[in-house]
């Protein structure tokens, strides 16, 4: 049973109110609001005590749900930690003075970006500043900079299932599995669908691609030429204001074991609870995961307090605060978890999949567009929000029920929302990574929206017709072409604008 058109309002009203307000939160609520109202028939009272007591309650008093907000709470504190003991930034320093070329300082900053994997919003701040002289001193754009940061932040932090974007994706995966009476893990799904987030893994290995090549195009290239004919590493106009962190020393004593320790211990926790429960050949339970998982951060935690306070980078009370201020920090995530949880079980109450699926089939909307269809979708909240994580929540709810009735892989459905939810958020000018990338290399947030977005279009397009290709293939090959298209694109792009400016 659907409520017809009236089952779309919830959704669309979340979308409407997210675009409007930029605020997830609201946006979820007021949704999730009016949905009550309507299995309420207009009743405000009923609605407002069915919506906190037959949802609200519901979702917070779920194992599962529980569960991943304890573990957000203790990967919280673990992060804060990590950012302000000063070992991401030591780690970094260690290995500038090998730099001595423009290949090297854009793949050194690439791979920095890469091992800061456990903060999206942490690596414009931690790896910009470090890198920001060498790029001046071998005459790299801070557009350059930038852009490198931008798509090193969010592009790997979703691809990895252990860290807080995993465990919110998961979170969300799982409530629909449930809502729809299926037994599939979210762990595997989510592993499934990494070689499907082909937006994200282009953004990422476009930059060495770029690198190696040479060949900036549009108006990167249009930045690099003026680096290199006037000495200006940024445009006349731009004046960055830098965010406090930016300019913070590196902590004095703070050094590289840092981050390798806590780190190797939490993979060792993790690892070490799970292999004999068959892991990773063998099915492994969502519950007895995450309490691995959990252990594993409460473990790294402690041994990051010890290592913070035996080198007398902090002491241990101003350590301790530091990590409860981590924890608290994940509160807005954990709002919004049960915020789209909530909005995900009327979703499904409401059967809005269910008529958006009849509205596509009687449309004879192919089956095999769908993927893509979710990519644009997608692509357009979030670049209208500059909120990836609340397009997650928003999409979620619709594409997995899409997947099963048009019989396509729910992992490439999966995928497809979480590719164009960074793609959107990628190329808008009010998403937080957006404006923290700028905000670390010390160049103009417009300049950096203008030099990055053509090659995020790129990537876009490129990830577009990778998800016509899965929605035919239900094959990894999609992602094989994909790449292989970027480079093709590069080469011509590069080799193109390259021959125009010399005639």
């Amino acid at each position: 049973m659907n409520y017809g058109i009236l089952s779309i309002l919830p959704p669309l009203l979340a979308v409407i109110l997210a675009v409007k307000s930029k605020n997830v939160i609201l946006s979820l609520f007021c949704g999730g609001l009016v949905g009550t109202l309507i299995l309420t028939a207009c009743h405000p009272i009923k609605a407002v005590t069915s919506l906190i007591g037959d949802y609200y309650f519901v979702q917070l008093t779920d194992s599962y749900n529980a569960g991943v907000i304890v573990l957000l709470i203790f990967i919280g504190g673990f992060i804060k930690l990590l950012e302000k003991s000063g070992g991401a930034q030591a780690f970094a320093k260690s290995v500038t003075g090998y730099i001595n070329t423009k290949v090297k300082a854009q793949l050194a900053a690439w791979l920095g970006g890469i091992v800061v994997f456990f903060s999206d919003l942490g690596t414009p701040l931690i790896i910009g500043p470090i890198f920001e002289p060498v790029f001046d001193k071998l005459k790299i754009s801070r557009e350059k900079l930038a852009w490198v940061l931008d798509s090193t932040s969010s592009p790997v932090a979703i691809l990895v299932p252990f860290i807080g974007w995993g465990v919110y994706i998961m979170g969300l995966i799982q409530n629909e599995f449930d809502a729809v009476g299926s037994k599939a893990s979210d762990y595997t799904t989510f592993i499934q669908a990494i070689p499907f987030q082909i937006y994200a893994i282009l953004a990422v290995l476009m930059i060495p691609i770029i690198a190696l090549s040479k060949l900036d195009f549009s108006q990167m290239k249009k930045a690099e030429k003026r680096v290199e004919e006037t000495g200006a590493v940024c445009w006349e106009n731009s004046n960055p204001q830098r965010a406090k962190e930016v300019g913070e020393q590196i902590p004095q004593n703070a050094r590289t074991s840092m981050v390798i320790l806590p780190l190797l211990v939490l993979f060792a926790t993790l690892f070490g609870l799970l292999i004999p429960e068959g892991f990773p050949f063998h099915k492994v339970d969502g519950n007895t995961f995450r309490v691995a998982l959990t252990t594993g951060y409460f473990f790294a935690g402690v041994v990051l307090i010890l290592l913070i306070v035996v080198f007398k980078v902090k002491s241990f009370k101003e350590t301790f605060q530091i990590y409860v201020s981590g924890m608290k920090s994940m509160n807005d995530v954990a709002i919004t978890l049960i915020l789209a949880w909530t909005l995900g079980a009327i979703i499904s109450e409401l059967g809005t999949a269910d008529f958006i699926i009849q509205l596509m089939q009687k449309s004879s909307i192919p089956g095999v567009l769908v993927p893509a269809i979710l990519f644009l979708f997608g692509a357009c909240v979030s670049f209208s929000t500059g909120s990836s994580w609340g397009t997650f929540a928003i999409m979620m709810p619709l594409a997995i029920p899409m997947a099963y009735a048009f019989t396509i892989p729910v992992y490439i459905c999966v995928g497809a929302v979480l590719s164009g939810g960074l793609f959107g958020d990628h190329c808008s000018p009010i998403s937080d990574t957006t404006i923290l990338s700028s905000t670390g290399a010390g160049c103009d947030l417009v300049d950096h929206v203008r030099t990055q977005l053509p090659y995020a279009c790129l990537n876009g397009a490129i990830a577009l017709i990778g998800f016509v290709i899965a929605g035919i293939t239900k094959s990894a090959l999609a992602l094989a072409v994909s790449v292989v298209l970027l480079i093709v694109c590069v080469i011509i792009l590069g080799k193109h604008q390259g021959m125009n400016s010399r005639s």
